[in-house]
């Protein structure tokens, strides 16, 4: 194999694949990338067995051929080369090198056999449908945060994404939840995503697709089977095994009659909560929200570091309440709200509140109470 390639194109392509390799593998081969050079385009490809990432840049071919190389390394010597350098990659048979040379630069990584290297099959992903990037991006970048860490409950480790009909209205959707709160977003569904099977895609995945949506162009070819996804940005694609276990019934916690509406200024409740909770305890960073007419009143109370209070001007109407969050949970869902205006439907101290978004609808968040 002999390639020339321009280095930002190599260094851009790495940084895409590289980072789905795991720090420390039991399997050697897995902490390289594959290097394939063919028809005018050197192909990269990283793998941990569960997420494949991969991703071709255009490139002069001198000598088609494989090789795998660490992946971490080759990125740090990439990304370190002049800007505008022309960076050739040649494989040394005999020797079981990957040369590196780039202006005055010479260097050299051990390889291992690229027949070695494995790929995730994508040959069983029946159901198939092309989607705006934006529309991708916005189900998982605003569903995300509720996903859970938790080990134990494995089928909370990811988003949960299905097409849906509300009457007419067809609808592709994502949630997730941690048990303490619910994330849930809507997109137009796509042509051929009406037979979709009903997914989990993980917590890994779904952080390597908000970087690569970011970069990504207009559509994204989707194509799913049972147990696995696959994403299409033009020139590279991400495959990822799914989540083997079933859903919680979401809609089931979100409340149909929370009769007390509160409408804030989200950019300034986020400020208070963030104010007033710094005296909040760790572990439960809890916050009380009383609501009378038209003001909101939070406080916290730690008998070990102090107290905070700051009131609020809001459009309530409702009948008194005091109400108890933890307030990492109320920033989490502020931080996803576009609109200047957060809209809060709740019903007494012990139930799920309702949050949205007056400036998208077809998002909304539920947290539970704490009490306080």
């Amino acid at each position: 194999m002999k390639v020339t390639i321009e280095r930002s194109a190599l260094v851009r392509a790495l940084g895409h694949v590289q980072s789905v390799v795991e720090r420390r593998n039991t399997i050697p081969i897995l902490s390289n990338v594959l290097l394939q050079a063919d028809g005018g385009a050197l192909t990269l490809t990283a793998t941990d067995l569960d997420i494949e990432i991969s991703e071709s840049a255009p490139a002069d071919v001198a000598v088609k051929g494989a090789a795998t190389a660490s992946a971490v390394m080759l990125h740090d010597i990439v990304r370190k080369l002049p800007e505008g350098a022309q960076v050739r990659l040649t494989l040394v048979d005999d020797e079981a090198r990957l040369q590196i040379t780039a202006g005055r630069y010479e260097g050299s990584l051990a390889v291992l056999p690229d027949e070695d290297f494995p790929t995730l099959a994508s040959d069983d992903m029946d159901v198939r449908f092309s989607m705006p990037a934006a529309d991708l991006a916005r189900l998982f970048a605003k569903a995300r945060f509720a996903m859970s860490q938790e080990e134990t409950r494995y089928y909370l480790n990811g988003v949960y994404l299905h097409p849906y009909a509300d009457g007419d209205v067809k609808l592709l959707r994502a949630a997730a939840t941690d048990g303490h709160r619910l994330a849930r977003l809507d997109a137009p569904l796509p042509a051929g995503a009406e037979k979709a099977p009903g997914v989990i895609v993980p917590r890994k995945a779904v952080s390597e697709l908000a970087r690569l949506l970011d970069d990504a162009e207009e559509t994204v070819e989707v194509a799913v089977s049972s147990s696995k996804i696959r994403f299409g940005f033009g020139a590279g694609y991400l495959t990822s095994k799914l989540i083997d276990g079933t859903f919680p019934d979401y809609e089931r916690v979100i409340p149909k009659t929370n009769p007390n509406a509160l409408r804030v200024d989200n950019k300034d409740f986020a400020a208070a909560v963030d104010r007033v909770s710094t005296v909040s305890a760790d572990r439960t960073r809890s916050i009380k929200l009383a609501l009378a007419a038209d003001r909101l009143r939070l406080t916290v109370n730690n008998p070990e570091a102090g107290s905070a209070l700051e009131e609020l001007s809001v459009d309530y109407d409702g009948e008194p309440l005091e109400i108890g969050f933890n307030a990492r949970y109320l920033l989490d869902v502020a931080a996803q709200i576009d609109g200047e205006t957060a809209t809060f439907r709740l019903a007494d101290p012990s139930s799920p509140t309702i949050i949205c978004d007056e400036e998208d609808e077809r998002a909304l968040y539920v947290l539970m109470p704490l009490r306080v």
